[in-house]
């Protein structure tokens, strides 16, 4: 007999036993593009010589050596917006997996529920009324979940895995606001130097132009002539207004990538009279420290392992639920609160389980499905980053071919502007000839200065492709 009385504890013991977590346990897949050797190879385009292999540092923007430009970021990281958005994500996040993670814990309740009045009872077979009184029911009540196919564990792992991805989010918006920053600075310095070669290119035409008067006072030249070199004095002033445009609206995106309005941006925080310009190769690294590096591949492989989880959590779904409960209080007569005879317990589990439908193994495949689209999301950022970065990088090589033969231009067309002077102070070549030089010289200025410009637009591009920037942020 007292077999008997245990054979229902040894069999839920035995269907204990028999249970575990369902779903897949979690790994990145063998045919992912990020576990291919060629996707961790060095760079293809790493062998130019403005790149070298050693690893990216950090703080990419101090490589510049420009004190304006360190601040703004540090601006930047304390006050951006997106960045504020971004950790209250992960705030957010965190929150979620703390919910998750409750789940597990026991519930405990309490009811009090003081009354007055009067029980029925012809409910208690009584022929007379019974009188009116005070009556009470207080109790506890804990209960505690068997996680016995792994629906709590699942879903503690799919928010865990989405707190990380919400961290990468966060880091990943640390390397846009840095890169952004800096883009900012340099177009601003950019359209201050490019402003500065179109003013002298004014200054010198505008002496022209006054020689030329001179000339034709002299009788040694035509009034053709100065209406020739007036022309190209205002076509190198057109040049000057979208320069300013351009400048301004840089200072513009600067405060407002630091936090603030325009009119709180000072002229004195763009203190650049120069493009920046690194004095070195830049460090590019690996493939592999790349795909380490960027802080969308692992927010994109965290949402892997997250959906990858889900598909635990809506199996689980298919079992039954069981959760153990006790619960204990008097019930009773006011006067009797307490008494042994108003006392009541219970002690036992609670099975629910509703039988599987179409719509339940449809949960399944539609998480499954989910999982697949993220495994096809987290290949193709694994792919694109290879290709932002080695096109950033041959972009650089190039832009830098393009600038160095640009200023071998501007050198030529600099002596033969000199000479076309000369000569025709000595009355030796035409006007026309002057005027030509003058105006190959002005827009090989002009083309070398917008190619500075580009240059240093390259670099930051090649620092954003290639993830850096969101490790201890403005320290």
């Amino acid at each position: 007999m007292r077999r008997l009385i245990h054979l229902p504890l040894y069999a839920s013991l035995a269907v204990l036993a028999a249970c575990g977590t369902v779903g897949p346990d979690y790994r990145v897949p063998e045919e992912a593009a990020i576990q291919r050797p060629a996707a961790a190879a060095p760079f293809a385009s790493a062998d130019e010589p403005a790149l070298r292999g050693e690893p990216l540092p950090p703080h990419w923007w101090r490589l510049y050596r420009d004190a304006s430009l360190d601040a703004l970021v540090g601006k930047a990281f304390a006050a951006n917006t997106d960045l504020r958005v971004a950790a209250a994500n992960l705030a957010r996040a965190r929150a979620v997996q703390q919910e998750a993670a409750g789940a597990a814990d026991p519930v405990i309740g309490a009811t009090g529920a003081p009354a007055y009045g009067r029980a029925s009872a012809a409910a208690k077979g009584l022929p007379q009324p019974l009188a009116d009184g005070y009556s009470h029911d207080a109790g506890i009540s804990v209960s505690y979940q068997l996680d016995l196919f792994g629906k709590i564990r699942r879903g503690v792992e799919a928010a865990g895995a989405d707190s990380a991805a919400a961290e990468a989010a966060l880091d990943l918006a640390r390397v846009t606001v840095a890169a952004d920053t800096a883009r900012a600075y340099v177009d601003a310095c950019g359209a201050r130097h490019q402003l500065d070669v179109a003013r002298r290119s004014v200054e010198l035409q505008q002496r022209f132009v006054e020689m030329t008067g001179r000339r034709i006072r002299a009788g040694r030249g035509t009034a053709l002539d100065e209406a020739r070199a007036r022309a190209q004095l205002e076509q190198l002033r057109a040049a000057i207004p979208p320069l300013l445009a351009q400048g301004r609206t840089a200072r513009f995106r600067l405060a407002a990538l630091t936090g603030r309005a325009p009119a709180e941006m000072a002229d004195s925080e763009i203190a650049c009279t120069a493009v920046p310009r690194l004095a070195q190769p830049v460090p590019v690294g690996d493939g592999a420290a790349l795909l380490r590096r960027r802080p969308d591949l692992r927010g994109a492989e965290r949402s892997l392992a997250a959906a990858t989880a889900r598909i635990g959590v809506a199996t689980s779904e298919l079992y039954p639920s069981v959760s153990l409960g006790l619960s204990a209080g008097s019930s009773g007569a006011l006067d009797r609160l307490g008494a042994g005879n108003a006392l009541r317990w219970s002690l036992g589990p609670l099975v629910s389980w509703t039988l599987p439908t179409r719509a339940g193994h449809a949960r399944v495949a539609e998480a499954e499905s989910a999982t697949a689209a993220a495994l096809a999301r987290f290949d193709g950022l694994v792919l694109n980053a290879l290709r932002e970065t080695e096109t950033a990088m041959t972009v650089y090589a190039r832009e830098l071919d393009r600038n160095a033969a640009l200023r071998a231009a501007q050198e030529q067309s600099a002596l033969a502007a000199r000479q076309s002077h000369r000569l025709y102070e000595a009355g030796k070549i035409d006007f026309l000839a002057v005027l030509d030089a003058d105006r190959t010289l002005a827009a090989g200025d002009s083309a070398l200065a917008a190619s500075d410009a580009q240059v240093a637009a390259d670099q930051v591009a090649l620092f954003l492709a290639l993830g850096g920037g969101w490790e201890q942020p403005g320290g």
